[in-house]
């Protein structure tokens, strides 16, 4: 069986996973459930559109240049307007807290500034 390694893009996606529970966990033990559903949907706010670019990406592997130039700006427009969708709806359910809210998007931001640590 061929040694199949987990892909760059692959890592980040799952260490945004784990970053998204330690800080829904971390909320829930600190501040409440209120709390911890907030850094939860802060943190899904921001994978959601990550996994939409990397499976926009995947697709275009093996494409004409200007092929994977034109999904990329495909891609990157999608998660744009997938975070401004996804944060409107969440904005939506009552009693949501902004402060973990932003906590756990920007805790799942910050895999991508580590993403150059893991070579």
């Amino acid at each position: 069986m061929a040694d199949k390694k987990l892909s760059t893009v692959g890592k980040v996606l799952i260490f945004q996973i784990l970053i998204i529970a330690a800080m829904a966990l971390g909320f829930a033990v600190t501040r409440g459930w209120v709390s911890s559903y907030s850094a939860a949907l802060g943190g899904f706010a921001a994978f959601i559109p990550n996994l939409y670019f990397a499976i926009k990406m995947q697709r275009a592997s093996g494409l004409e240049a200007r092929k994977i130039v034109r999904s990329f700006y495909v891609g990157e427009s999608g998660k744009l307007l997938l975070t401004a969708a996804l944060f409107a709806l969440i904005f939506q359910i009552p009693n949501i807290e902004i402060l973990p809210l932003l906590a756990g998007y920007l805790a799942a931001l910050s895999v991508f500034w580590f993403a150059l640590l893991m070579r």
